[in-house]
């Protein structure tokens, strides 16, 4: 009896080899958990919890140099324009009749200040 469950059984004549096993849900062997002991637990805890933290520093110092970059960056936008406006050659219309004789490409080019 020992020696027929020994020999391989071998491909099914149909084909379907994934209906060959016949081997009953409660029939399968389980095994018991694996216990782990309360220190252990306690440094997977604490590893976990430094790995987070570890995390979200690393977070905070991106977040805080994206957002130093972009005050300077903003604070580069508003020199630059001041530099602009004081570069500016501005010449005032005094007589506001000429506005009426301007063409459409001219009326564009004035700005009010």
């Amino acid at each position: 009896m020992e020696q027929l469950k020994n020999i391989p059984k071998g491909k099914p004549k149909s084909g379907r080899v994934w209906k060959r096993s016949k081997t009953r849900f409660s029939g399968m062997t389980i095994d018991k958990n694996l216990k782990t002991s309360w220190a252990k637990k306690m440094a997977i805890k604490a590893e976990k919890k430094s790995v987070l933290e570890f995390q979200r520093r690393l977070k905070e110092e991106k977040n805080k140099k994206h957002e130093e970059k972009r005050v300077r960056s903003d604070e580069n936008k508003k020199r630059r324009l001041e530099n602009e406006r004081k570069a500016e050659i501005v010449q005032p219309i005094k007589n506001t009749a000429k506005i009426k004789r301007m063409k459409k490409k001219q009326l564009r080019q004035i700005q009010k200040r």
